[in-house]
């Protein structure tokens, strides 16, 4: 396999053999508000947090900022809760704003996970190599796992709120609530001090 294939299979499976829990519950609690009919918005959303992710990602494994690990892991936890508590205010289902606060929180919060990624994928690549493309690759493996949670997340949203009829405000604080206690439990154990 080339280094292409490797590093994009790395990225894929970071996420989809739940090495990468965080960042499931993270695009989960992101994606909780939203149904299959509202799919540019999912577009913009995640394309906001791709774009966070990648720019910090890039940023530190080409050692060009560089933050403390035990800070970042503590830190992504913490997105997820905000991201979880800001789910509790989704009252209304018609999302008017052209730009609401989410897509920002998606972006900024991007910015962290992708520090976090970055400390994976250091540990991956050796020293003297040229790593643009084995960084690109990780970078699209991980789009890929993360469009496949989005997929799973909107089916499952489909499934009981679409089909089993559950009232579609319960499904958002009864799955956002599982996403914070995950969440908190997580910071809990990863405190930095």
């Amino acid at each position: 396999m080339n280094d292409f294939g490797i590093y994009f299979s790395l990225g894929r499976h970071h996420i989809d053999d739940l090495a990468g829990i965080d960042h499931i519950l993270f695009i989960a609690a992101l994606c909780l508000r939203y149904q299959f009919a509202d799919w540019k918005k999912i577009v913009v959303l995640v394309t906001a947090f791709t774009i966070g992710h990648s720019i910090t990602l890039a940023l530190s494994v080409l050692n060009m900022v560089h933050f403390s690990t035990h800070w970042i892991e503590f830190l992504i936890p913490v997105t997820i809760l905000i991201t979880a508590i800001s789910n509790v205010f989704v009252k209304k289902f018609a999302f008017k704003s052209k730009f609401p606060a989410i897509y920002f929180f998606a972006l900024f919060f991007g910015l962290i996970h992708g520090l976090g990624f970055s400390t994976y994928l250091k540990s991956l690549l050796g020293k003297d190599q040229n790593i643009v493309g084995q960084l690109f690759a990780f970078n699209i493996g991980l789009e890929v796992g993360q469009l496949l949670i989005v997929a799973a997340i909107l089916l499952i949203s489909f499934i009981l709120v679409g089909i089993i009829k559950i009232n579609r405000r319960d499904y958002i604080l009864f799955a956002s609530g599982g996403i914070f206690a995950a969440a908190l439990q997580m910071a809990l154990e990863r405190i930095p001090w």
